[in-house]
This record gives structure tokens, sequence and C-alpha cells, in this order.
């Protein structure tokens, strides 16, 4: 299995900082006992998609057992940093369809990716990738709206959620919708030129049911 020992020693410190940030005990052994990325993804996957326009911390999260996209990435970023990375987010902005807001983690010197997403291939990413935009483009072919219209657009620079340590962000139990409010209000990187936008194409049938396996409809 792999180990961990990789990570940046920003990562390792960022853990220093949890005691003041509202976690019980009993909900940092939770969290401690996913170990890792894929385990943070496992358990994601296991909850119920939220189909509720709700922007719940991660501690809510965790006492519901339900999570959106939004409030997947994150929690994700949250578990992350229990388990010694930074807490990273990043969003996925597209048209005619809804942003993907993901977790990021690196291992050595490449980028990985944690998500709870309505979609099948939207979710885990190895950290095999050595750019954010490279990250970006594993999801650009799955990533399409009913209409199997593809819609990935642009990507953020990463942010990182200590900023927002002073709101309470990981255990509040208001509403986080200021993080989402930031994700909308940073700049964002376009991935298409206008003219490759013209030529694309619709997925196919077969990517389009694999896809929808196990999506949940309002």
């Amino acid at each position: 299995m792999m180990r961990f020992g990789a990570l940046d020693r920003t990562a390792a410190r960022s853990t220093s900082s949890l005691p003041s940030c509202g976690f019980t005990r009993s909900e940092l052994r939770t969290l401690r006992r996913l170990k890792t990325p894929a385990g943070v993804q496992r358990f994601l996957d296991e909850l119920p998609y939220n189909l509720s326009y709700t922007a719940r911390s991660p501690r809510e999260v965790l006492h519901d057992r339900t999570a959106s996209c939004l409030e997947g990435g994150i929690f994700a970023a949250a578990a992350l940093r229990v388990l010694g990375f930074p807490p990273l987010i990043f969003d996925l902005e597209a048209e005619q369809d809804t942003d993907h807001v993901v977790a990021i983690f690196k291992v050595r010197e490449h980028w990985g990716a944690v998500a709870k997403s309505n979609f099948t291939g939207c979710r885990y990413r190895e950290p095999v990738y050595r750019s954010l935009r490279e990250l970006t483009m594993s999801y650009f072919n799955v990533y399409f709206n009913l209409r199997g219209e593809r819609t990935l657009r642009r990507y953020s620079r990463p942010v990182n959620l200590a900023r927002f340590d002073r709101l309470n962000w990981m255990t509040t139990e208001k509403p986080i919708w200021f993080i989402a409010e930031h994700l909308c209000e940073i700049p964002h990187i376009p991935l298409l030129t206008p003219e490759m936008e013209k030529r694309l194409t619709r997925v196919d049938r077969r990517t389009f049911r694999g896809e929808l396996v196990g999506h949940r409809k309002k």
C-alpha cells in the first residue's frame, strides 16, 4: 500500500492547527480511520448524494451522512487536512451545467483528487497528474449535461481553505456558502479555444449510460 511519507513539509505542518478547529476527539478518530485519500473517497462513495440546495460544513456531513458535490469536496479537504495534507480545493467551471468542486492533494509532486459526484467518472483521481490542467482534462470527456453536451470549460487555481479557519468552516452549524461565493469570484483558466468549442461532439450513448450508474434524481 502506498505510504504518504513524501508529502510536502507544509502538509505535515497543517495538522498542528487542528485542535483549534473544533472537531471532537471522536470526530477526529473517525476521520483518521480513513487513512488515505482513497479512503476518504470510499467514505464519500458510501454516502447518498444530497440533492438539496445546502452548504453544510464537514462536521454536518459527518453527522448527516449525505453530501452534495460542494459539500463532498469541502468535506474531503477537511479529511485530507486531518491526514496531513493542506486543505485544498479547486473549482471546475462548466457552461450549461453545474460547476464541480474537487479536493486536491499532491504526492511526490503529482496531483490527485477526491470528489463527490452524481456521475460515475467525476470522482477520484490517483496522484499521477503533473499539473492542474492535466488533472482537469482527465474530467473533460466524462463531464457532460443530461443533453449529452460536453460542458467543462475552465478551472480555478487551488484554494487553501485554511483562509476560512476564522469562520470555523470545518465545524460550524451555519451554511458555508462563503466558500462557494469565493470560488465564483476568483479567476478561472480557460481550457478550450472558441474553435475547439464549436467542434465538440456530444457523448455517445454508451458513455452516457455508464456515467449515470447510481445517478440520483429529485
